[in-house]
């Protein structure tokens, strides 16, 4: 029940950040708005990780250098939704994000990319990910 309730934290909290975020670049530009908005991520995840008492810095040795990079992601997360926002609305935007993730998922659990153990993808998730697809299309128009 805790992972569902996080999920959808995520999600919402994602939507939120990316309409905010597409308002902050309206006045000050997109990276500007990612900068902006990795800073502030950076300073709350702090804050919260002092406060928690929780520091293991040992333990960033053991963490992959192409795991540490993970970070940067998120700048090119933000001026891709800040970007898609302002062409094609919120909704659709969230919506082929979803899709993006689930097709990226499929592949790394097939694949068993990042570590991860090999999943074999059956008939129902590919009809799945089709009807999200038929979804959007529906969306769309």
């Amino acid at each position: 029940m805790k992972g569902i309730i996080f999920a959808f934290l995520g999600g919402a909290f994602i939507t939120l950040q990316g309409v905010a975020n597409s308002r902050i670049s309206q006045g000050i530009g997109t990276w500007q708005a990612a900068a902006l908005t990795q800073f502030t991520g950076f300073v709350a995840a702090l804050i919260v990780l002092l406060a928690m008492r929780d520091v293991n810095w040992q333990g960033f040795k053991q963490v992959k250098p192409l795991y540490l990079s993970a970070g940067a992601y998120a700048a090119v997360i933000i001026f891709s939704n800040v970007t898609a926002i302002q062409h094609v609305g919120v909704t659709l935007t969230v919506a082929l994000v979803i899709i993006a993730q689930l097709a990226l998922t499929f592949l790394m659990d097939h694949y068993g990319w990042f570590g991860l153990q090999k999943k074999r993808m059956r008939l129902p998730q590919f009809i799945g990910l089709v009807m999200m697809i038929a979804g959007v299309v529906i969306l769309k128009f």
